[in-house]
């Protein structure tokens, strides 16, 4: 009898043991983690302590080449990553041991390559309601069954052929699933639009360049707006509170200003409205709440599509709802989410073009001579059209209240010259030869305080273009580079703690997750090859720092 209730009492003491790991379980449901895109993991199974002995639990070779820049997404036990080509294709793997469970593949058309600005990539799918969303080069959203990859629908949202691809994950608001595209660099016309998560039918659609009729049409020369680019490509994120969409968009087209404002940074009616802003949309309607333009008649492809994430800060002494943006043009921006003011921006790279922001009005002070104009080439723009930051995300960590961002340091040269819209086409209008920034170093992961706005420690490198971060209550961060090392480091004070070489270049961002009580790190290695043809003799010395690549590559204890 004793026995008996000791065997009971072991039994039950397991099935409480395994209860509690289970409940530890974390998995990573969306490309930012969640709606506010901290990518932050609240694991700490993996630590300093121990974050040296990580080993490979296992890979996964893509069977694609070539900018692989997806962040997988993990739902209970299940993986499910994209590749870059399309996506050629969707897995969905035991996310313990990589073991395959069905593969989707879409029938995307063999010439996307030409008009897809930057690349073939695709940078991860989004799950709802049992399904899994992605976006496509050919213009198209599918959803297919989360648990046999079976094709359950899919719907045209733009036509790819004037150069608007999708490469970044939907975001899915209760019954929506919502996506941009891009083509700035073609002269598409902006859009968001929101589908059916059932139907794939489309609930409402709002330009993001305003036509006739429409507020913010009289700050578009003639009939510029026609091809204004403003696209949203990148992530958008969602605040719950007020039912907002936050979504950042792109350059206006074309990079020659003349054709579509005066072109001389007199901001007056011209200033290319929404391009290179944050813009708040109501969820419900898409109907546009409030924007914030950083780059008023963009004359240097700053683009404005970083990601938007969400926290409450501690501002002067009172819990401020804020939105953080890396924006490429070199300023960090902290911005009330509720209201769209701006609370402060400051400079987190070199920066050349402009002095500062007037937080009043939300308009920079130019550097004149910075500004090209016809026949008025300017020269030591910085930062470079990659931006301070380009598309890889930063993250958040609100135990050491840090962003931790992958920041660029090259400028440019730039003059305009005449061009004229064709479909499918570039429509650019410059030239725009690259300078390698001050200091003797091209990339930098910094450690950002969005409250006091200042560097706290930085890790040097010596090519742009490094890979996303991830952060973790374990107090680390992980960030890959274009060397292919994969590397983390202690979060308060950025020592290096351990590195493995992947063998390609770095740009997605890492995840975490936890299945069974056991913590995991997983990143997707292939270096770019579009984005290095514009940067000259930097572009060399980034391809062949790697050779192009295609796995995902996952770690444990």
């Amino acid at each position: 009898m004793n026995r008996k209730r000791t065997l009971i009492a072991l039994v039950g003491a397991l099935l409480l043991a395994t209860g509690a790991a289970h409940a530890a379980d974390e998995g990573w449901p969306m490309y930012g983690h969640g709606y506010d895109n901290t990518r932050y993991s609240p694991l700490a199974q993996i630590n300093p302590s121990n974050v040296g002995q990580l080993k490979l639990a296992f890979s996964l070779q893509l069977g694609s080449l070539r900018s692989n820049e997806s962040s997988p997404i993990v739902i209970g036990d299940t993986m499910y990553v994209s590749t870059s080509w399309g996506p050629k294709y969707v897995y969905a793997v035991d996310a313990r041991t990589g073991a395959t469970k069905w593969t989707y593949q879409p029938d995307v058309p063999d010439d996307t390559l030409q008009y897809a600005c930057c690349d073939v990539n695709n940078r991860g799918v989004t799950y709802a309601d049992g399904k899994i969303f992605v976006g496509r080069l050919d213009g198209k959203l599918s959803a297919v069954d989360a648990a046999t990859g079976k094709e359950l629908w899919t719907t045209t949202v733009v036509d790819y052929k004037q150069g608007s691809v999708i490469t970044s994950p939907p975001l899915v608001v209760r019954n929506m699933v919502i996506t941009g595209f891009g083509g700035g660099e073609y002269g598409a016309r902006g859009s968001l639009q929101a589908y059916d998560i059932a139907t794939g039918k489309e609930i409402w659609k709002t330009w993001t360049v305003p036509g006739p009729g429409e507020a913010g049409n009289d700050s578009w020369k003639g009939d510029s707006w026609q091809h204004g680019g403003a696209v949203a490509w990148l992530i958008g994120s969602y605040d719950a509170k007020t039912d907002t969409v936050f979504w950042g968009t792109s350059n206006p087209g074309p990079w020659n200003t003349v054709v579509r404002s005066s072109g001389d940074g007199n901001y007056g009616k011209l200033t290319n409205l929404y391009s290179a802003s944050t813009v708040a949309f109501d969820a419900a309607t898409g109907k546009i709440k409030w924007w914030v333009q950083a780059t008023p008649a963009d004359a240097w492809d700053y683009d404005g599509v970083n990601e938007l994430v969400l926290a409450d800060l501690n501002v002067k002494g009172a819990k401020t709802p804020v939105y953080m943006k890396a924006d490429r043009n070199g300023f960090f921006y902290v911005v009330n989410r509720d209201n769209g003011k701006i609370v402060s921006a400051e400079k987190y790279v070199p920066t050349t073009w402009a002095n500062k922001i007037d937080i009043a009005t939300g308009k920079p002070d130019e550097v004149a001579d910075k500004r090209p104009g016809p026949g008025r080439p300017a020269k030591g723009i910085c930062p470079n059209l990659i931006g301070g930051k380009n598309w890889q995300p930063m993250s958040f960590n609100p135990g050491t209240g840090l962003v931790y961002i992958p920041t660029n340091n090259v400028c440019m040269d730039w003059s305009v010259s005449e061009v004229n819209y064709r479909k499918g086409v570039f429509y650019l209008g410059a030239d725009f030869p690259t300078v390698p920034g001050p200091g003797g170093y091209m990339g930098e992961l910094v450690a950002w305080d969005p409250v006091a706005q200042k560097k706290v420690w930085g890790v040097k490198t010596d090519l742009p273009f490094n890979g996303g971060t991830l952060t973790t209550a374990g107090g680390l961060t992980f960030w890959g580079d274009l060397h292919g090392v994969f590397h983390a480091y202690d979060a308060k004070n950025g020592k290096e703690l351990w590195k493995m070489p992947l063998g390609s270049g770095i740009g997605a961002g890492p995840i975490s997750y936890s299945v069974n009580g056991k913590q995991y790190v997983a990143v997707v290695v292939g270096r770019t090859a579009a984005i290095p043809a514009f940067l000259g003799d930097v572009g060399k010395k980034m391809t062949e720092a790697t050779p192009e690549g295609g796995a995902l590559f996952v770690f444990s204890e």
